[in-house]
């Protein structure tokens, strides 16, 4: 079934991107008018930030003035467009890309690499992850193997989509105590990543989870306190309810594609339970070896060996 989903998606993907292939490029200036109109500003607004005539920044819009690949650079540093999509205006300005995207594995990005693992190693006992833009993940720590206990093998086939094995009925969405808020949450983030980066996979992504059956009822889990600061994660294990904050950790001015689009999602207990569960779960798989169902995730690319089973 879950094989069925992922190719179905992968199918309307590879069709949009087809049909895409067909039309009409946007000349340079209609992709600055979209992400100035995204980013919710006005020509005068944009024309102030960037130190610019309003007059020029309409001339360039409109296709009455080529901008140069400097001015074109710095509009998108204004305008925060990611590199992905800044690569995509210099080609439409007649322009080179500059902007390389290279796997984890790449001898260039050893060093971001063994930071990545630094990381995810130094998190232990606590569970963290490495994904990229579309929610793929990438690498893992030995913590997340608790917490995998009943999932579906097909959602741990690569790629291995974390919101899709989130919410997903096969996935963990039964075991997450509070799902109505969880799932509230991560759409919220899911919006926010769709507004500001326009990606259509990830607006595919949308439409797939929220056709997914949402939580029974209009329980919302366990009452969270009001005075939090974050909203946790209430899953239930075969230790008992275990509850995470979590934080997300991205590169400092990257100019690599594919640090640019990386994220570490770091989870931490949000009670002293939590944190006592975690050791002795941590405890017991140094003990198994591997998760007792057998399960083991492959990512989808096999970046870093905090993500090797």
């Amino acid at each position: 079934m879950m094989t069925c989903e992922v190719m179905e998606l992968r199918r309307v993907v590879g069709y949009r991107a087809a049909m895409q292939a067909t039309l009409p490029r946007p000349s340079v200036g209609a992709l600055i008018r979209e992400w100035r109109q995204r980013r919710r500003l006005s020509q005068l607004d944009l024309a102030c930030d960037a130190d610019i005539s309003t007059r020029h920044l309409s001339y360039v819009e409109n296709g009455r003035s080529s901008p140069s690949r400097e001015m074109l650079m710095h509009l998108a540093e204004r305008l925060d467009v990611p590199l992905r999509d800044r690569n995509m205006l210099l080609t439409a300005a007649g322009y080179a890309p500059i902007y390389r995207e290279r796997p984890l594995t790449d001898p260039a990005l050893s060093s971001a690499r063994e930071a990545v693992d630094m990381v995810l190693r130094g998190h232990e006992p606590y569970p963290a992850l490495a994904v990229d833009r579309h929610w793929i993940m990438l690498a893992h720590n030995r913590s997340v193997f608790p917490l995998l206990d009943g999932v579906d093998a097909e959602l741990l086939k690569p790629p291995v989509n974390v919101l899709r094995l989130s919410l997903h009925p096969q996935g963990l969405a039964p075991r997450i105590v509070n799902l109505s808020q969880w799932r509230d949450h991560l759409f919220t983030r899911l919006e926010r990543q769709i507004a500001v980066s326009a990606d259509a996979v990830l607006a595919a992504l949308m439409a797939e989870l929220q056709a997914l059956p949402g939580p029974a009822g209009a329980s919302h889990g366990e009452a969270t306190d009001a005075a939090g600061v974050a909203v946790p994660l209430q899953l239930n294990t075969r230790d008992g309810v275990m509850s995470f904050i979590s934080t997300t950790t991205v590169f400092g001015t990257p100019v690599d594609i594919t640090l640019a689009e990386l994220a570490l999602e770091s989870f931490f207990p949000a009670d002293v339970r939590t944190a006592e569960l975690l050791r002795a779960s941590n405890d017991r798989v140094d003990a198994e070896g591997s998760l007792q169902t057998g399960q083991d995730i492959k990512t989808a690319a096999p970046a870093s060996s905090a993500g090797s089973a």
